[in-house]
């Protein structure tokens, strides 16, 4: 009983550790960061079509860059609050929700059971090898990126339709 005991504790002390690690890299203040001039990762991907497109294709235009999966429970309201939005700012601005390694079926079938299809790009990353370049660390992840290219926020986690009007907003007027 006393070997179960021990074992239990040890497994609890090393658990408590490594969630203290976690949640040390990813204080309240640092969810949503600014940077510094860093260029945003060019990618070609596909969407639900097979068309290819590229970062590029969207050069001199700002851009709102979300990660997302279907088993994101928190993705689920924000995808259609970027569709919202997106439908909102117009031509101003591009969202472009990036899917995390999974089948066109299964995240088609998501965003058509969401009504948001239509609503936004929706591209397909098998290999997520955009959500790894971004340094991706929790779900959802949004980057902001200037009309110039440059990553000017980045945000850990979901937001509320206010908040990404704002964000917006400000990248705007860069």
């Amino acid at each position: 009983m006393n070997k179960v005991l021990a074992i239990v504790i040890g497994i609890l002390i090393v658990v408590g550790f490594g969630w203290l690690a976690i949640s040390s890299r990813n204080t309240p203040e640092e969810s949503t960061r600014q940077t510094q001039s860093e260029k945003a990762t060019d990618f070609a991907l596909q969407d639900y079509d097979g068309k290819t497109m590229r970062f590029t294709d969207f050069a001199g235009r700002p851009l709102v860059i979300n990660s997302w999966a279907a088993w994101c429970p928190f993705c689920r309201k924000e995808l259609g609050d970027f569709a919202a939005t997106q439908k909102e700012f117009g031509d101003d601005m591009v969202i472009i929700a990036i899917d995390r390694a999974e089948s066109r079926e299964t995240a088609k079938k998501y965003t058509d059971e969401l009504g948001v299809t239509n609503g936004l790009i929706f591209l397909l990353d098998p290999s997520d090898s955009f959500y790894q370049s971004i340094g991706g660390f929790s779900m959802p992840e949004t980057i902001f990126v200037d009309k110039n290219g440059n990553i000017v926020e980045r945000k850990r986690g979901p937001m509320k339709i206010n908040e990404i009007r704002q964000k917006i907003q400000k990248l705007l007027l860069l």
